[in-house]
């Protein structure tokens, strides 16, 4: 596109972890695509921020929400049941079932080892837990998960779930284990606590909320994460979100606004915010209007 003079729009735009590697290859690719991109669908204020830092220019920059919580909005206002095909009633209905998923690159090897050995544990612990693992058809993940999980009773290996059944998955389960980014931002509208498999985050907001806590590659980390959660009702409530940063189910709108504003058919849309967002709006007030004094910003 850049080599043909199309203009770039890039969804997603400012997710930074600092780490080049991790997540490997997307958080280059991110870097890489911005320096390209004529406009900037950045989620967050916080990746708005970034995008600042980095040089890119305010005008071009739209916080808009992600388009992944807009889908999970229209999921669940379809009120579909199809977990059922995939799961026996009792796990189906089970009071702690715990959604698992891991798949990223760094990943594979010891870390996804320690996550199977810490749900092992896990179960052992507590006998009224449930696993339920939809497993990535990746070599490199199935050749580590399948044959240190399969054949417990309580630990369900799956195939990667359709959409609307991974949805309801998340819905009924007690808590999430996951090195998923999109998951991380998901969870937090459905209330449910995240435990991120990874040694960092791009999804800091998700942080600042408590909905998601990085409890890095280590077995004991995730199992003492885990249980912590299973077994303390107050560390339980702690952990859900009371909002999501990450979108409201109208970030497609906004782009869709954005595109014609750019092309000059329609007024710039109005930035996506929640408290969290407020919150860093006030703390780089002067960097968005240079005209606004720090007494102005206190008041």
């Amino acid at each position: 596109a850049f080599y043909h003079r199309i203009p770039v729009g890039h969804v997603e735009a400012g997710l930074r972890s600092s780490d080049k590697n991790k997540p490997y290859p997307e958080e280059v690719n991110r870097r890489m695509i911005s320096t390209l991109s004529d406009l900037h669908f950045a989620p967050t204020a916080q990746n708005a921020e970034q995008l600042i830092r980095e040089g890119a220019d305010p005008e071009q920059i739209y916080v808009t929400g992600n388009t992944v919580i807009d889908c999970l909005h229209m999921m669940i206002d379809g009120n579909r049941s199809t977990l059922k095909k995939y799961l026996p009633h009792d796990t189906l209905n089970a009071p702690k079932l715990v959604l698992v998923t891991a798949h990223r690159r760094e990943n594979w090897g010891e870390p996804l080892e320690n996550l199977c050995l810490a749900l092992k544990d896990l179960i052992q612990r507590h006998p009224d837990v449930h696993v339920v693992y939809p497993v990535h058809l990746n070599p490199n993940v199935r050749k580590t998960v399948v044959p240190m999980l399969s054949g417990h009773e309580r630990i369900h290996l799956l195939d990667p779930l359709p959409y609307e059944a991974f949805v309801e998955a998340m819905i009924r389960s007690y808590f999430i284990i996951t090195d998923s980014g999109g998951i991380q931002e998901e969870a937090l509208s459905l209330g449910k606590p995240v435990l991120v498999f990874r040694e960092v985050t791009e999804r800091r907001e998700g942080l600042e909320t408590g909905g998601l806590k990085l409890v890095g590659v280590d077995r004991e980390n995730v199992m003492r994460s885990a249980s912590m959660l299973l077994e303390d009702p107050v560390s339980y409530e702690a952990m859900i979100a009371e909002c999501n940063p990450y979108g409201d189910g109208q970030a497609a709108d906004r782009i869709v606004k954005a595109i014609k504003y750019y092309f000059g058919f329609a007024g710039r849309p109005e930035d996506f915010e929640t408290p969290i967002h407020i919150r860093w709006r006030k703390k780089y007030a002067v960097h968005f209007a240079p005209d606004i004094t720090h007494s102005e910003i206190h008041h």
